[in-house]
């Protein structure tokens, strides 16, 4: 009844930008924290960022200066604008929001995940 679609990803070259986009839809009646979080291969899933319903931000170390998290509350949409993108950058991107449903519950969700390569 919540999905999460993921767009944005691709290829770009080291330095470059990417703008990953999140929207939430379906029986949704608040959304608490949104946030971005990634895996590469071989690798545990890691946060990248986050951002409250206050949209107050919080970012891993290494993307500090890097990465931009925001979020539109009335399109239910999460953001992220990555640039001065690295090699080490590439994963796939996972989107993950908290929400509370009209029934009451507050569940995590996930969407499918977008991948995100960086290489000359």
């Amino acid at each position: 009844q919540v999905q999460l679609v993921e767009s944005g990803g691709g290829l770009v070259q080291p330095g470059g930008s990417l703008r990953l986009s999140c929207a939430a839809s379906g029986s949704i009646f608040g959304i608490n924290a949104m946030g971005w979080y990634r895996q590469a291969p071989g690798n545990q899933r890691e946060l990248v960022a986050t951002i409250m319903s206050d949209y107050t931000p919080h970012y891993a170390d290494s993307v500090k200066g890097r990465f931009t998290i925001s979020r539109d509350n009335a399109k239910k949409t999460v953001y992220l604008q990555m640039n001065s993108l690295k090699p080490e950058d590439t994963a796939v991107y996972y989107c993950n929001a908290n929400i509370r449903t009209w029934r009451g519950q507050i569940y995590d969700y996930w969407g499918q995940g977008t991948q995100v390569t960086v290489s000359s």
